[in-house]
């Protein structure tokens, strides 16, 4: 165990004091009850969100007008179930039975497409409400990608700076990763707005997608994103967040004339 995985030996400093002057934790073992909690409810949602949308984007791949998007599509799948393997294995220290997890929900079910879903997480399943929602067709599964795809590179942006070193770690290396996700969505955007019939599927696309991905981020106020921040996990609040995003998204959807 490293010194800065310890608490001070000041007895005056308390955990929140440490966490909030940068201090890192590094193992189970100085995880207190609190700080695991929602430490595990951080890490659950990246896992059931990666899950589902891997098991989502399955359905493209036969969808992919060609070898190429094929192999995007095929590889996308892949490292999504790898990213959620990786902290799936950081729960395991803390007792998490992985097998147990993979059968505990549907990763590919879906509800209805006109569904009003609350952003809230449904019961046990901490996917993204986002995930609820089905993709329909490979331009509405490139565009959902992509401003999702955005959407997790701003948010690991923000996550690598958390104060669980061993989660920092992991998220800064999926990281990479992940933005050639959204990328390779780019990628396919573009050749798709080159047909007027297809620019037209992907518009109707992106207006249903964007609200969607927008709620990721969470409510503007939130008592959560401040017990959080407190503890180190967080850093940037929602609001922030999702206006970079916003801007972000539009700025590159304004570059293909589809904004």
């Amino acid at each position: 165990m490293t010194n800065e995985a310890m608490l001070p030996e000041d007895e005056a400093m308390t955990l929140s004091d440490y966490l909030d002057k940068g201090g890192k934790l590094t193992s189970p073992e100085n995880v207190p009850p609190r700080y695991r909690g929602e430490l595990l409810r951080l890490m659950s949602s990246f896992v059931d969100s990666e899950l589902a949308g891997s098991a989502g984007f399955a359905d493209a791949i036969n969808w992919a007008p060609g070898l190429k998007e094929r192999i995007a599509a095929c590889r996308i799948t892949l490292e999504k179930v790898d990213h959620a393997e990786r902290i799936l294995d950081l729960m395991g220290d803390f007792g998490t039975d992985k097998a147990l997890y993979n059968k505990a929900h549907s990763w590919s079910a879906r509800q209805d497409r006109d569904a009003q879903i609350d952003p809230k997480r449904q019961g046990g399943d901490m996917r993204l409400s986002v995930f609820h929602y089905p993709l329909q067709g490979w331009a509405d599964a490139v565009v959902m990608n992509f401003l999702m795809g955005l959407a997790t590179v701003h948010q690991l942006q923000e996550q690598v700076q958390t104060s669980y070193q061993p989660l920092s770690e992991e998220f800064r290396a999926i990281l990479p990763k992940e933005k050639r996700h959204m990328e390779l969505g780019l990628e396919g955007l573009a050749q798709i707005s080159e047909t007027p019939a297809s620019r037209d599927e992907a518009m109707a696309s992106i207006a249903y997608w964007m609200p969607k991905v927008a709620e990721t981020f969470g409510p503007a106020q939130s008592a959560r994103f401040d017990r959080l921040r407190k503890l180190g996990l967080r850093h940037t609040d929602n609001e922030t967040l999702r206006r970079a995003w916003t801007a972000d998204a539009e700025a590159r959807l304004t570059k293909l004339g589809l904004a």
